[in-house]
């Protein structure tokens, strides 16, 4: 049963602050997430040559498990939380997916035995429902997706996540055309309705399984557009554009938690700000430690809410330091110690301040991403929370209203090229239909002409 969300979990956005969500989530080995204070999330791949075999690839796990949970110890690290990012051999053959989690969280065990440290096991299914040429979202693969939700779940995974792919056949279409309907279209609409299919059975294996539905990423869209837009010096997408695409991510990924999902939202989510202020759920987070990954322009920013805070993924090797897992494992520590001591001495509003002061101007992105912009857009969605079409819209209208009054403010700068991006985003959502059944039938008659890959029985229309 999908239960829509159409009032705030917080009064105001004041009260959104890292290490503290209005429902924890309780996981794994003694774990509570977003009940007082934060903890690393440990993101990770397997070296290429590591997938050659099942029995390889468990010892690379194995090795990589090892390395974290030692490394947590040798350090005093009280919690940690380990993400498994699957690679395509496991979720096509979901037997070893799950003999993975197996092995870690065997190994896991003895640690949090013998030392105490509260950890729990994150898996992340890979949405394998892409075929070379187009996606199929329903039928076999999807029978094989959901195996290896219950194979991970079964074997020791404690939260269930996937970065699920629904809508980006439009998306991917519409971004490079600039087409503004396409885009709210392909996220806002066909993402969400491929998420509450998704969610809903996701939720049904880990009820079943008594395991935790964590939550989902726009990653195959938004981020797809924060990457093409780049740095400040890139212009190959507008990063107001890339803004307004992700403020409808939020209604997207939102759905997640609606069809059963709890948290913790996973770390590239960046629109999980806004979901907070909307759902209450605790969320996870990754900025200046994901450079290992890719480079954004908020770094420190998104640090502000969160109740995990990860490196997203980095390859396994070695560096000076020790192995990466090693290396990045220490660092996230060492920022959830900070957040924690301004939790417990009174200072996290302060610290919260100066993470997002350092980024909020730098670019429009930020600027929407900030708590106090992030609750607008969440309110904005909320108010047309019943229809996926209309708070999508209203999402992308206020990120719209936003910039503009950084921009007359003075505090927030932007190009022509990014103004006259911005003033042909707000025109084109100004110009669209209220009638979300008239919005469904026009995209739906643009995009099977325009777009042969796109498959409207892949969304059960």
């Amino acid at each position: 049963m999908v239960k829509k969300y159409t009032s705030m979990a917080y009064a105001n956005a004041d009260e959104l602050i890292f290490g503290n969500s209005k429902f924890p989530v309780k996981a794994g080995l003694g774990l509570e997430i977003g009940a007082g204070y934060t903890s690393p999330e440990v993101n990770y791949a397997p070296r290429p040559g590591a997938g050659a075999s099942k029995e390889k690839l468990i010892k690379e796990y194995e090795r990589i498990t090892t390395d974290i949970m030692a490394r947590m110890v040798q350090i005093g690290a009280p919690s940690v939380v380990l993400e498994t990012e699957h690679v395509q051999q496991m979720s096509n053959n979901p037997s070893w997916g799950g003999a993975v989690a197996h092995a870690q969280k065997t190994i896991m065990e003895e640690y949090h035995d013998e030392y105490g440290i509260k950890c729990a096991l994150r898996h992340t299914i890979g949405d394998i429902r892409e075929d070379r040429d187009y996606l199929q979202l329903r039928g076999d693969k999807y029978s094989t997706f959901m195996e290896a939700f219950e194979e991970v779940a079964n074997n020791g995974a404690d939260l269930l996540a996937v970065e699920s792919m629904g809508g980006k056949e439009v998306f991917d279409y519409s971004i490079l055309r600039n087409d503004t309907a396409g885009i709210l279209f392909g996220i806002g609409v066909l993402g969400s309705m491929d998420m509450e299919m998704v969610w809903s059975d996701i939720a049904d294996v880990a009820k079943k399984t008594g395991t935790v539905a964590s939550g989902d990423t726009d990653c195959a869209q938004a981020n797809t557009a924060m990457f093409i837009a780049g740095g400040l010096l890139d212009k190959n997408l507008a990063h107001t554009t890339a803004i307004v695409a992700r403020a409808i991510s939020a209604a997207r990924s939102l759905c997640a938690y609606e069809a059963g999902a709890v948290g913790p939202g996973k770390d590239c989510g960046y629109e999980n700000s806004i979901i907070k202020s909307i759902a209450g759920v605790p969320i996870t987070q990754e900025g200046k430690t994901s450079t290992c990954a890719h480079s954004d322009l908020m770094g420190n920013i998104v640090m502000q809410c969160c109740d995990l805070w990860s490196n997203e993924s980095v390859e396994y090797h070695g560096e000076f330091g020790g192995t990466t897992v090693q290396c990045w494992s220490e660092t996230l520590a060492y920022d959830c110690s900070m957040m924690n001591v301004a939790l417990k001495t009174g200072k996290a509003k302060d610290l919260r301040d100066i993470l997002v002061l350092s980024d909020k101007y730098r670019d429009p992105q930020g600027y929407v991403l900030a708590y106090d912009n992030a609750y607008k857009v969440g309110q904005a969605i909320a108010k047309d929370g019943e229809n996926n079409y209309l708070r999508a819209k209203n999402a992308a209208i206020e990120c719209c209203n936003i910039v503009e009054e950084g921009v007359n403010s003075g505090k927030l700068r932007l190009t022509r090229f990014e103004t006259n991006a911005l003033a042909k985003v707000k025109a084109d959502l100004e110009a669209l239909t209220d009638d979300a059944d008239k919005f469904m039938s026009d995209n739906l008659t643009k995009f099977k002409q325009e777009v042969a890959v796109f498959k409207p029985e892949n969304y059960g229309l």
